[in-house]
């Protein structure tokens, strides 16, 4: 059995830095010694804007949106409205931490500010595992696309070039099972027969391995993070062109597919009811989990107290009111039962006789996607950099190139961290698992809110307008059950069933139990403290999402954790400069 820490150690877990520790750029050793040079600030209001529309217009508007259609009918529209709303909340607490602490790290650095030390490390791996499981799906979903186009245009790339070996190995064993039931190839899916052709294709390996690599989606993470590598003036340069390119795609789709609609497809509403929209819950947050990777470059920043709190408004607006009316679009040209489809707005043009369009769409998901790559490639590496400049990560994380100003050593392994896994892996899931990170991260935002200013008084350039929420909270929770019990019959029927029926079926409601007893610890300590009602929305709306999202996602989740968890009490927790710095003379 391990010795429990002392009291001194265990204090040591939720020390909080202080402003003067965070605003001290770039960081210095008890010896007055940098580990390396700062960041350059090239960044204005304009460029933060356009990398939070270029991490939130991609893969979700191209690709995921069609399923959520075809889950949710028409009134995935309103879905995106409330992610939003849920992400408002977010926005203001992110953007009132940016305005006090105007550093790199995100989430990370804030939570190291008002919940603790441990708590930090648990945030920034959760955010290592956002951004890296996000940039894979974006480099497998670009590869996509991407052979496609060429395809679509004669350019034909071997099969076992195009896929990961995971997939292939998978599919192969899926179409010999086939076959060795005397079932003929045709019965195969195509994507099992691709999978079979291309491990069957492949160069053999020594043993019984094939080289059977996705290349294109190694070789656009490879493209990416040289871009990334070599400065921030040219990452926001790319992405502003990108940007640019992608918004005009967008309102030529809105402007030409407005004529093609039909009102009749969008009744009814929601075909599915309330279920059928939450469903495309984890793929409609997926889509908005890009505004957190602004808080990042804070410290690339011309004015950073200024300029983040605005970004991140404007960008959250802009992408609403885009995934709204596209939505709408949609389900309005074709009925939303045809959309369960990987590329929907090529293929509404398709349905409705206009190929060229189709083909513009196409060609304009890969330069929409990339923008994406290019958003999540410049976050993770700055989180690695402020995590090793507190001493939780080892000193080479925190490396600054001396001429081209970014956290190079980080970058590379950002890189490989992405890049590897894309070409070799098959990522089932990975945008739940992802969306739970994201919503992990929000909630401890909003939560950090309430603990480092709970009434406002912040003399921040922006903060978030505090509303006592004493009588509202409590007010609003027993709203919302009356609307439960209401409207939600035969979902608390199923709720029922599954509580009855054993384990198995009662376990996929833990998470909502848990989160109905936090509400109700939440509605009592509003009641007692007046805490402010946005940051609190804010936080309960984060955790509900996070219900949604499935126990075997809480599971990976968990188990993720227990991994970082175990690096940090052999690495972190011995090299913390914050617990250094406290620690007793001759210790």
């Amino acid at each position: 059995m391990s010795t429990p820490l002392p009291p001194s150690r265990l204090t040591g877990l939720f020390r909080r830095k202080n402003l003067d520790d965070l605003l001290l750029n770039p960081p210095v050793d008890a010896d007055g010694h940098s580990p390396g040079g700062g960041l350059a600030r090239h960044l204005t209001v304009r460029d933060l804007t356009a990398l939070g529309i270029a991490a939130v217009i991609g893969a979700g508007i191209f690709s995921t949106i069609g399923n959520a259609s075809h889950d949710g009918g028409p009134a995935v529209s309103l879905l995106f409205v409330f992610t939003a709303v849920a992400c408002a909340f977010s926005a203001l607490c992110y953007a009132q931490f940016a305005a006090t602490i105007p550093v790199s790290g995100s989430a990370y650095t804030y939570a190291y500010a008002s919940f603790g030390e441990l708590a930090a490390w648990i945030i920034g791996w959760a955010l290592i595992m956002e951004y890296a499981v996000g940039n894979i799906v974006v480099a497998i979903s670009w590869s996509d696309y991407f052979t496609g186009l060429m395809d679509g245009i004669g350019v034909h790339i071997p099969v076992w070039l195009t896929m990961g070996m995971q997939s292939a190995h998978k599919h192969y064993n899926e179409v010999l099972e086939l076959m060795q039931a005397g079932k003929p190839l045709a019965d195969a899916t195509p994507t099992q027969l691709a999978g079979y052709q291309a491990w069957a294709a492949a160069p053999q390996l020594p043993g019984d391995l094939r080289l059977v690599i996705d290349l294109p989606a190694g070789l656009i993470t490879l493209l990416i993070t040289a871009v990334v590598y070599i400065g921030i003036k040219e990452s926001k340069n790319a992405s502003n062109l990108l940007v640019l390119l992608k918004l005009t795609v967008v309102a030529v789709v809105i402007g030409v597919g407005v004529f093609y609609v039909n009102p009749g497809n969008w009744s009814p509403f929601a075909p599915n009811g309330i279920g059928g929209v939450l469903k495309g819950v984890s793929a409609v947050f997926f889509a908005y989990i890009g505004f957190d990777a602004i808080s990042t470059t804070a410290e690339e920043c011309k004015n950073p107290q200024r300029d983040l709190p605005r970004a991140m408004i404007y960008a959250l607006i802009i992408c609403t009111v885009l995934y709204v009316i596209i939505t709408l679009v949609l389900t309005g040209m074709v009925s939303y039962t045809e959309l369960g489809v990987g590329d929907p707005l090529a293929f509404v043009f398709q349905k409705v006789g206009l190929n060229w369009l189709a083909g513009v769409v196409a060609v304009s998901a890969i330069f929409a996607m990339a923008s994406v790559l290019l958003v999540f490639q410049i976050g993770q590496p700055r989180i690695w950099m402020t995590m090793s400049r507190d001493g939780l990560l080892p000193p080479v994380f925190a490396r600054v190139h001396p001429k081209f100003h970014t956290p190079s050593f980080s970058t590379v392994v950002t890189g490989f961290f992405v890049g590897v896994p894309a070409m070799l892996l098959n990522m089932d899931l990975v945008i739940d698992l992802t969306s739970i990170g994201t919503l992990f991260a929000f909630a401890l935002v909003c939560g950090g809110i309430l603990i480092i200013d709970p009434y406002g008084k912040s003399d921040a350039r922006f903060k978030v307008p505090y509303i006592n929420g004493q009588f509202l909270v409590p007010l609003l929770m027993l709203v919302g059950v009356v609307l439960v019990f209401t409207y939600n019959q035969a979902g608390l029927q199923e709720f029922q069933k599954a509580l009855s029926s054993g384990y198995e079926e009662a376990r996929h409601y833990i998470p909502m139990l848990v989160f109905l007893l936090f509400c109700v610890a939440l509605a009592w300590l509003s009641f007692r403290k007046h805490l402010s009602l946005l940051p609190t929305l804010g936080l309960l709306t984060n955790l509900y999402l996070m219900t949604q999202l499935g126990v075997n996602n809480w599971l990976l989740f968990f188990g993720w954790l227990i991994i970082g968890l175990a690096l940090y009490f052999n690495y972190g927790f011995k090299h913390s400069k914050l617990r250094l710095k406290h620690m007793p003379a001759g210790r």
